[in-house]
């Protein structure tokens, strides 16, 4: 299931990226949360009807952002739900990542929120060289605070999932807020240096998907940006979170290779899908805004599935 990318977006863009507003009482509420919060949502009618999208806003770190919110065709108020966040890449939009990843086809509330312009006049997520000198950790933080007031989410079953520097953003995330989001799936993650340290709370489940034809962000790196190779990045997840060295691997679709960390600290796993022949793509089995030429895998169920087998741990 695709939904149509809303024509009106780039304009909406314009006017709203950059602008600050008065902040909503939540909005300013003490700095990004890595834990758990109860949800207050449960019970509420939901703003947004169920089946449709909706641009919404809140103010965070005093600058008005905004994001595009989906609520499932059956939402029912009185029993909780996941809550996944699908970060768009460098250049996009929250609707380009709808449409893109279908993932308002999931029987979760779906968020694609919405980065500001950066340094070169496109729209970023923190960590990339080319970001806005704002708080997106803190925006994460208080986005998935307000929809817990909002809707029956299940603090348990938040997840992150993102395309490029979308999913660079989403390794962040898993190295800062990993006490409060349960799994992360970067795509073609640009894995910039400027993300910072990286010191998660817990050991983190991670699936990866990588073309190795990738030009944009090389699967074997880019040195001159600081961009690692994706053996080495895997294998840093795989040593914070305790697993044993040596993946166990398996070819699935032909061109696939499924690497799985196993043994690590807590039930946690890291899983990368090698994709040989791939390019800079959010991989899909029909053509989709990435690409006319279709890969061998789709990316956004098996996300799904990864994400329902790891929920956040019981402290």
């Amino acid at each position: 299931m695709r939904f149509p990318l809303r024509t009106a977006a780039a304009v909406f863009l314009a006017l709203t990226l950059c602008g600050a507003a008065t902040a909503p009482a939540m909005a300013q509420a003490g700095g990004t949360v890595d834990r758990p919060l109860p949800t207050t949502g449960c019970g509420k009618a939901p703003s947004v009807r169920p089946g449709d999208s909706s641009t919404e806003y809140l103010v965070s770190g005093g600058v008005r952002r905004s994001y595009l919110l989906h609520v499932p065709d059956r939402y029912d108020p009185r029993r909780p739900y996941a809550l996944v966040l699908s970060f768009h890449g460098h250049k996009r939009t929250s609707a380009y990542q709808e449409e893109l990843t279908g993932m308002s086809a999931l029987n979760a509330v779906t968020v694609y929120p919405q980065g500001l312009v950066g340094t070169d006049g496109q729209t970023a997520w923190q960590g990339a060289p080319y970001s806005a000198d704002v708080d997106d950790v803190l925006f994460t933080s208080d986005l998935i605070t307000r929809l817990q007031g909002g809707y029956c989410v299940d603090p348990h079953r938040i997840y992150a999932a993102g395309k490029s520097n979308g999913g660079g953003f989403t390794g962040v995330l898993a190295c800062r807020m990993a006490g409060r989001i349960a799994a992360f799936a970067p795509v073609s993650g640009a894995f910039y240096p400027q993300g910072g340290p990286c010191e998660p709370s817990r050991p983190v489940p991670i699936a990866d998907f990588h073309g190795t034809a990738d030009t944009t962000i090389p699967y074997n790196g880019d040195p001159a940006r600081g961009l690692p190779d994706l053996p080495s990045w895997l294998n840093a997840w795989a040593a914070r979170d305790r697993c044993l060295p040596r993946p166990a691997e398996h070819v699935i679709a032909g061109n696939v290779t499924v690497q799985d960390w196993r043994g690590c600290a807590r039930g946690s796993t890291v899983r990368h899908y090698r994709i040989a022949g791939a390019g800079h793509v959010w991989p899909s089995t029909s053509p989709n805004l990435d690409s006319p030429t279709p890969t061998s895998i789709d990316a956004t169920p098996l996300i799904w599935e990864f994400f329902r087998r790891n929920p956040l741990p019981a402290a």
